[in-house]
Formats: C-alpha cells, sequence, structure tokens
C-alpha cells in the first residue's frame, strides 16, 4: 500500500492542509518522483505502483485517513478527491443455474492454462455471455488500450476533467443495438474502483449511439459469474447500479 511513500508526497506539498470539501488535489507524475527520490526500492517510488489503488484495501492509510481516492486525469497527472472512489461487488445470492453450451463439440483449448481471458473467451465462446444480455447478434470488436476523449463528470459536488487517459477493457461486444464493455477477474473480488466501469463507459458513449452496457466477470470454481452494471447519470461517477447478475455452470450438449 506504500503507506510511507504517500506519506511523504502529503508532507513534501502539504496536502493535508488542502481543502478536499472545495476542490480536488492534483498531482502530476513529476511531483511523485521528486517526493519519493530518496527511497531506495522501486516500488517506493515507482508511480504506476504508487498509484495503481484498484480496490479499497490498496489505498495508503493517509488516503484512507482523509476520505479520498485517486484518478487519472491526463497522461502523467493525477487527482486526488473527496469522496466515495469504489463500489462493492455483492455476493450473488440465487441458485447456480445450469447452461448448456450452444456448441455440439468439445473446445479443447479452453481447457489449457486458467487465465481470466480464456475463461471469458470460453463464456462468450458458448454463447452465455450473448444469453446473459439477450443479444444473439453481439461480437468481439474491442480489446486492448485505448485513450479516453476529454469528458466532464462529477464526484459530489466536485466537477473533474479528464483527457486522453488510458483505459483498457478484457472485452468489448458489439451488437445490433449495444456495446457491452467487460472487466474479468479470476478470483473473488470484494471491491473495485469504479473508475475501471466509468472511464471505458464513457470513451464508448462518446463514440457509439447504441447503448454501452458495463458488465463485470468472475469465474470461481466451476461457477460463471456475470454482473451487470448501468450509469442513471451519465456526468455522475458514483451513479452507477447494479441491473442483474447470474451465477451458472457450463455443460455440453
Amino acid at each position: 500500500m506504500n503507506d510511507s511513500s504517500w506519506r511523504a508526497i502529503f508532507d513534501k506539498y502539504k496536502i493535508h492542509l488542502h481543502n478536499f470539501n472545495r476542490t480536488p488535489y492534483i498531482i502530476t507524475a513529476e511531483k511523485i518522483k521528486q517526493a519519493t527520490a530518496h527511497f531506495k526500492k522501486t516500488n517506493a517510488k515507482e508511480v504506476r505502483i504508487l498509484c495503481k489503488q484498484d480496490s479499497r484495501e490498496d489505498r495508503p492509510q493517509v488516503f484512507i485517513d482523509n476520505g479520498v481516492f485517486l484518478l487519472p486525469v491526463k497522461n502523467g497527472t493525477y487527482a486526488i478527491v473527496k469522496g466515495e472512489g469504489y463500489m462493492d461487488i455483492p455476493e450473488i445470492k440465487n441458485a447456480v443455474e445450469i447452461y448448456t453450451s450452444s456448441l455440439d463439440f468439445h473446445l479443447d483449448t479452453s481447457q489449457v492454462g486458467d487465465s481470466e481471458m480464456q475463461h471469458l473467451d470460453f463464456a462468450y465462446a458458448v454463447s452465455l455471455i450473448r444469453t446473459f444480455l439477450k443479444d444473439d447478434t453481439l461480437v468481439l470488436t474491442i480489446r486492448g488500450r485505448k485513450y479516453t476523449p476529454q469528458f466532464s463528470f462529477r464526484v459530489g459536488k466536485q466537477e473533474i476533467t479528464t483527457e486522453s487517459v488510458q483505459t483498457e477493457v478484457d472485452a468489448g461486444y458489439e451488437g445490433k443495438n449495444l456495446v457491452a464493455l467487460v472487466e474479468a477477474k479470476n478470483s473473488k473480488t470484494n471491491n473495485t474502483i469504479i473508475r475501471q466501469f466509468f472511464y471505458p463507459f464513457r470513451q464508448w458513449s462518446h463514440h457509439k449511439d447504441k447503448n454501452v452496457r458495463i458488465l463485470f466477470f468472475e469465474k470461481r470454481g466451476n461457477h460463471y459469474s456475470f454482473w451487470q452494471f448501468d450509469f442513471d447519470d451519465i456526468n455522475d461517477y458514483n451513479s452507477i447500479r447494479l441491473t442483474q447478475s447470474c451465477r451458472h455452470q457450463i455443460v455440453e450438449k
């Protein structure tokens, strides 16, 4: 969690004195490097590592104490923001549903390895994703890193503008009427930063007239779980809500 590094950063720039209730605090990668240059270990001064705070538990103590979280707003520039930056991934309490593969043959290669991408690709290949979203027209069209256009949004009463921030989705599918963006994990996730959903959502909403759907996928044991989230207000970071979820066991015909 790099508590010592972030404590040094807060001390050097007197960030403790900033009024986070009025505005976010903007900090650059260069300033982070300057404040941590005296640390010996790479993980204590590497900007990429210090700024990776994907769950509530990843936040340094100084962030927790001040009720803030970190958002990238431009390449090499970050905002320390007051508010709730994370969301819970709720347990799916419904019984496991049996899903029969749409294929009439066995996929041998899908059994090699144990990566989140492999499991997500298998769920797509047997049409589980199409079935979950009730759209038989979905095809894989998005993968890898992209950069966002400029857009503004709110966290609480604070206005934030971001531009050209790198995003990455594990898979994106396009159909006649919608685009589905998927964040995939291979282990139990209790909470995650909303940014992983919100930035790609804004990015692809900017480029497409079709509805954009956000999915979170998790493979645990032999269960394939999906959560679908929507944003009630495209300009409100915290307007995310769960719309449906399911847990399936896939069987062959």
